[in-house]
């Protein structure tokens, strides 16, 4: 193929790629981190949101404000005081917001947008990298492929955080470690701007998320693979005039790349543990009392993670019909296809050509797998809990996808087979296109919304709120970080949303009737009218209340919800979302509600009606 095929194909690549990331970019609703990522980026501080007492729904959103005057510094300043993340990507957001200045409206697509645009750049800086690794186009454009397609990748890229960013910086990461490790091969020393390089690009990487250390070690790993096998042999080296790599700048080059990116990450390590949220944050990720299920859970969660690379059809669909159909259909897909890729995998490595690429990329994928379950088992701490950490070893995956599919294409005909069951033959090719349309099919399951769904529904809660309560309603949660703050934005958008749109149907309904209806007609439907404007009313007057949470003393907190419901007026609702304290409101004359309510994930609820 020529050159400028290959550039054609890569820009269709891009194209889906582009296609698939921005599709129904504003569609989901955010959920906690997202919320941080945009009003950090903003320049703004969740202390901004009152504590332990009543607000009303724009206060609540007052941190989604867009303020021309916030500066870096005000990003700084907010974020590492309030948050546990480095500053690279939000001061980049920062940048990106002021260049679009968003409204209220439009905040959700831009804040997603920027993060749907690395994820889309990530496409040719893949081939880019297989093309250079394995010495193949062939091996590039399948990666790149794989890459647009995949729905997990699509699942980062659709979020408003900054992990397609580290994406971009492990591509880059993994270049140096490719050259590195053909110059090791060559007996030559890496050249000294590439060496510069790889200690900048690590050092962005740590800047954009700590956990870049376990691309790192796994790079290292991978590395020590490449040496280990140098000194038994098994790679050729091209140049014999230099036989001992010891004797040579290479090893000195490496512990400068090594030196100058420990220099570059021991800046935060004082930041990280002076940081009071940081455990508070991320003690998620600790495992339980070691039982059988949290031995297995690891495992189990890895393995999906590893799944959805791939294939992810509607296994979150509400139809149970189509989740039955999603399952049955993936899992004939996986029993066909998993078989074919470990005898490509074998070819590639066995091919002199693509032989040193899949060393690189096999010891460095097996090297993060190796860190994940050593977290889980060794320290208790399981990352596989969270899908979206597999970031930092995501690009390997893909590049020895992109190599086992190109061995596949190459082959006039593949056979899958399972155990002495019956074995299906298929033309080489046809089977690499049933794999990137199983891809995109789940692309598009995520853009969707049928899979990697967010966790918090307030697009689930707010209908039930409106359907239950006719009277005026107070939301209150207790509060330990910012994430309890984020959960009742995610309530508030999607009110402020709905409100939009009740006040623009009961506008147009009015509008409709004056214009269209007799004059008789009109006076008939007066009621429904009233009703209808009723409705918007009560469901515009939503109060909040974030009560700080206080485990060594709980009447504080139930103090501070009985005096604030006691100034409000009656009658009123009060919904307690995921408040950890318990309550005992009879002497505030508000009883339970006795239905059984349905259930939405990420909010657990309590209703109490007050009297006057």
């Amino acid at each position: 193929m020529s050159q400028n095929k290959q550039l054609l194909v890569l820009l269709l690549w891009t194209a889906i790629a582009l296609m698939l990331r921005f599709a129904n970019l504003d569609s989901k609703p955010l959920w906690t981190d997202e919320f941080s990522t945009l009003v950090f980026s903003l320049g703004n501080s969740f202390r901004d949101v009152p504590i332990d007492r009543p607000i009303d729904l724009p206060t609540l959103l007052k941190p989604l404000q867009f303020r021309a005057g916030a500066g870096i510094a005000d990003v700084l300043n907010h974020l590492l005081l309030e948050s546990n993340h480095p500053p690279v990507y939000f001061m980049l957001a920062h940048w990106w917001m002021r260049l679009f200045a968003p409204t209220q409206d439009s905040l959700v697509w831009i804040g997603r947008s920027l993060p749907a645009l690395l994820g889309a750049i990530s496409v040719p800086a893949i081939y880019f990298l297989g093309k250079f690794a394995f010495n193949s186009r062939l091996v590039g454009q399948c990666a790149a492929a794989m890459m647009a397609v995949s729905p997990y990748g699509i699942y980062l890229a659709q979020e408003a955080r900054h992990y397609t960013l580290g994406i971009l910086l492990v591509i880059a990461s993994l270049f140096c470690l490719t050259l590195a490790a053909k110059k090791l091969v060559q007996r030559a020393p890496m050249p000294v701007w590439a060496v510069l390089l790889w200690i900048v690009v690590n050092c962005l990487g740590i800047a954009s998320h700590y956990f870049f250390v376990l691309t790192l070690g796994a790079e290292t790993i991978a590395l020590i693979v490449v040496i280990w096998q140098e000194f038994n042999q098994k790679l050729p080296a091209s140049n014999e005039s230099h036989p001992n790599i010891w004797q040579s700048q290479i090893l000195w080059r490496l512990l400068a790349v090594a030196i100058g990116t420990v220099a570059g990450g021991l800046v935060w390590v004082p930041i990280f543990l002076s940081n009071k949220y940081g455990s508070e944050l991320t003690n998620w990720l600790v495992s339980g009392d070691r039982t059988f299920v949290d031995l297995i859970n690891p495992i189990v969660q890895a393995l999906a993670g590893w799944i959805t690379i791939v294939s992810l059809l509607p296994v979150e669909s509400p139809n149970l019909a189509v989740v039955a159909g999603s399952a049955i259909g993936m899992t004939i897909f996986l029993l066909w296809a998993l078989p074919l890729l470990p005898n490509a995998l074998k070819t590639s490595l066995k091919t002199p050509k693509t032989h040193l690429g899949t060393v690189i990329f096999g010891g460095f994928v097996l090297g993060a797998i190796f860190q994940f379950f050593s977290f889980a088992y060794i320290l208790g701490i399981d990352l596989t809990r969270g899908p979206r950490y597999n970031f930092v070893y995501f690009p390997g995956a893909i590049l020895l996808l992109g190599a086992t599919l190109a061995v596949i294409s190459n082959t006039p005909t593949v056979k899958s087979q399972w155990f002495n069951l019956p074995d299906v033959e298929i033309a080489g090719k046809k089977a690499v296109v049933v794999i990137l349309v199983m891809g995109f099919l789940s692309g598009v399951t995520v853009n969707s919304n049928l899979g990697y769904r967010k966790y918090y529904k307030p697009d689930f809660l707010v209908p039930t709120i409106r359907e239950v309560s006719k009277v005026p309603v107070l939301i209150a949660t207790t509060q330990k970080t910012h994430v309890e703050i984020g959960e009742l934005m995610g309530i508030g958008l999607e009110w402020e949303r709905r409100k939009k749109e009740e006040g623009s149907s009961a506008t147009d309904y009015l509008t409709d009737v004056t214009d269209v209806s007799p004059r008789e007609e009109v006076r008939g439907k007066k009621e429904e009218v009233r009703g209808k404007k009723e409705e918007v009313k009560a469901f515009d007057s939503p109060r909040f209340l974030l009560v700080k949470q206080r485990r060594d003393a709980p009447e504080i907190v139930t103090g501070i919800l009985d005096r604030t419901l006691s100034q409000l007026e009656r009658p009123l609702d009060l919904w307690l979302v995921n408040f950890r304290t318990p309550v005992n409101l009879a002497e505030q004359k508000c009883q339970i509600e006795s239905r059984q309510l349905p259930g939405v994930d990420g909010y657990e609820y309590q209703i109490y009606h007050c009297s006057s």
